[in-house]
């Protein structure tokens, strides 16, 4: 980036800062970290950083903070061969992308996107997800938007060795496929778990239709945008108190089931809710583009879990 566009861009973000209304105290993980946390440890040899763009193309054209190594959201995050694309993909196959990546057992990673950290937290929970040690993992809160509001960024791609991770077998306390949501919240109706849908409020009502053939939400279904524990601006986590108030209406000693479209609203959720002290929350492996495609699974379309059919 010339120094006159960054001077531009930084003094523009700087304007906007002075103008946003004083946001409430920041949430408290210890994984999140912010720029200058960043600008102080990035010559950590061991330091790979991670960016996630939502479009893939910017990481060429808008630029990149210097040395981080592109995810495609994807390639990278899915099963390519699955089918919904978004499954997980596998210990050997996200294994081999992390080698690529440059990352070692004993890396820092430092993981950022340009969506209101959802794009990076499905990364964050697939290290989770494969036993990687996550208090070597840090997400830059407020991602792009934080770093050029005070740094400039490269356009050259970065070229990492080749690393050398060992990724463990998946941790399945972690996840739930279509089978066991139609078992215990369909069917029996498990007063232990609760079926949470963290997609805009228009597609859980099927007044949007997205990524499925079908609109609407699996029967018994509550609705929480876990987007909306981020501020849309700053693109920063909203305050521990805010955060709380977002899930109040979880009980902690249920087991959550949580699903969205592809996997990364619900990633978000599960940083949120686990953040929160919620000790049981597992991720429907699919989500909505994997239940809302299958013709034979029941749907509720409107703004109650259930409709007539499923509420007796």
């Amino acid at each position: 980036m010339s120094h006159n566009r960054h001077f531009f861009v930084r003094t523009r973000l700087l304007l906007l800062l002075l103008v946003l209304p004083p946001l409430s105290a920041a949430a408290s993980p210890a994984y999140l970290v912010d720029a200058d946390w960043l600008a102080e440890h990035k010559s950590d040899p061991k330091l790979v950083i991670l960016e996630v763009r939502y479009f893939p193309h910017r990481y060429y054209t808008v630029g990149h903070i210097p040395g981080a190594v592109q995810v495609q959201r994807f390639k990278d995050l899915g099963d390519n061969l699955g089918d919904p694309l978004m499954r997980f993909p596998s210990r050997e196959a996200f294994q081999a992308t992390l080698r690529r990546w440059g990352i070692d057992d004993d890396s820092t990673l430092v993981l950022y996107d340009d969506a209101r950290t959802a794009l990076a937290s499905r990364l964050y929970y697939l290290l989770a997800l494969y036993g990687f040690d996550m208090s070597r993992v840090k997400l830059l809160d407020g991602g792009a938007i934080e770093w050029t509001a005070f740094e400039e960024l490269e356009i050259t791609a970065a070229k990492p060795k080749p690393g050398h991770v060992t990724l463990k077998p998946a941790n399945k306390k972690m996840y739930v496929e279509w089978s066991d949501i139609y078992d215990d919240v369909v069917s029996r109706r498990d007063p232990g778990i609760v079926l949470l849908d963290t997609r805009p409020r228009s597609h859980y009502t099927g007044e949007v239709i997205k990524h499925a053939t079908r609109g609407g939400h699996i029967p018994g279904a509550i609705n929480i945008v876990s987007l909306d524990g981020t501020d849309g601006q700053s693109q920063k986590w909203l305050g521990d108190d805010e955060l709380a108030e977002l899930y109040s209406s979880l009980s902690k000693d249920r087991t959550i089931y949580v699903y969205c479209h592809d996997g990364f609203r619900m990633t978000l959720a599960w940083m949120q809710l686990t953040h929160l002290g919620y000790k049981d929350v597992r991720l429907y492996n699919g989500g909505w583009s994997h239940w809302g495609n299958r013709l034979s699974l029941p749907v509720v379309e409107g703004e109650k879990p259930y409709d007539e059919d499923y509420s007796l």
